[in-house]
């Protein structure tokens, strides 16, 4: 990276995050502190209006921003295709946001660009899945949304399934909801269960009836969603599928897979997953092709649910 754009780099980060010390802008932009100071006198002497504290660092005076950034062609369409996901994806108030967004990234263009722009994103097109009519209801998430930035706790009908919840019997929840993640056009909640005294996730296509309550709750300081969610995953799945369906296998991977390796006998995939139920449907999808190594309680499951489906066959037949 040039000084240039360090510069412009480090007004971007101070206005984004506020307070930085130089040490953490030097790690950001891997340069030495020494380096750091030197830029943050270049950007006061050029009329950036920063200001610097003993113990916090840097940032802007209140009230300044950057002048209207150019953008690249490039940075143009990664920025309207994302605007368009969204608006093909989430609910009516996030499409209303990505619409606004996307015309005021086109109202800023040269007509040049602006040309160039339209061309390549007529080129390109993200597809997503439309959910099941009744699957994720708007209002659900937008209500979570709500109780998430308010730090309000909210009461849920849950129909839980696998472990001690395998019938899909509803149970009631209080919940501190802490993040909403989008996996695979299914969405997640995030939060502390207080029946299961644990940060649990939950299906909103499995919620019946949400409600939001006035007791309040703190974040943990700890808490970061990419972390809550992989340390879940404690229980280690090892499967071999036949070479004949190895390449489909690697072409459609499974959310919970972690590492493949290609043998004389297959390929050998290892999950990462909370429960065996997890996976459990996928491999069942398999059939002939894929051996459970262990755990050796997964392979027995597998074995009672393909003797259920033998003894469903046969009874058809004497029917």
């Amino acid at each position: 990276m040039n000084r240039t754009d360090r510069l412009l780099g480090i007004v971007l980060e101070l206005q984004a995050h506020g307070w930085q010390r130089a040490e953490d802008l030097a790690r950001t932009f891997e340069v030495s502190k020494r380096t750091i100071y030197r830029d943050m006198l270049a950007l006061m002497e050029s009329g950036v209006p920063v200001m610097s504290s003993p113990g916090q660092g840097y940032a802007l005076v209140e009230g300044y921003f950057l002048p209207p950034l150019s953008f690249s062609a490039d940075e143009a369409v990664t920025l309207l295709l994302g605007a368009d996901y969204i608006t093909r994806s989430l609910d009516a108030q996030f499409q209303a946001a990505a619409r606004s967004a996307g015309s005021k990234i086109l109202a800023v263009l040269s007509d040049e660009r602006r040309t160039q722009v339209r061309n390549l994103q007529s080129r390109m097109l993200f597809v997503a899945m439309n959910p099941l009519e009744g699957d994720t209801r708007p209002e659900l998430l937008w209500q979570l949304r709500r109780a998430i930035l308010q730090q309000v706790a909210v009461h849920l009908d849950y129909h839980g399934r696998g472990g001690s919840e395998a019938s899909g019997e509803k149970t009631a929840r209080r919940v501190d909801p802490y993040a909403l993640i989008n996996v695979h056009q299914t969405w997640y909640l995030v939060g502390y269960c207080h029946l299961r005294r644990d940060v649990r996730n939950f299906r909103l296509d499995r919620i019946d009836h949400l409600q939001i309550l006035k007791d309040t709750f703190i974040l943990p300081a700890d808490f970061h969603v990419q972390a809550e969610n992989g340390d879940e995953r404690r229980v280690v799945v090892r499967v071999v599928f036949d070479p004949a369906v190895s390449r489909w296998v690697m072409e459609d991977r499974n959310y919970y897979q972690v590492a493949a390796e290609k043998r004389s006998d297959g390929l050998l995939v290892s999950l990462l997953v909370r429960q065996e139920t997890d996976v459990l449907q996928w491999l069942l999808g398999w059939g002939g092709h894929v051996r459970v190594l262990e755990p050796v309680s997964l392979r027995d499951r597998i074995r009672a649910e393909a003797e259920i489906v033998l003894r469903a066959y046969a009874t058809e037949q004497k029917v």
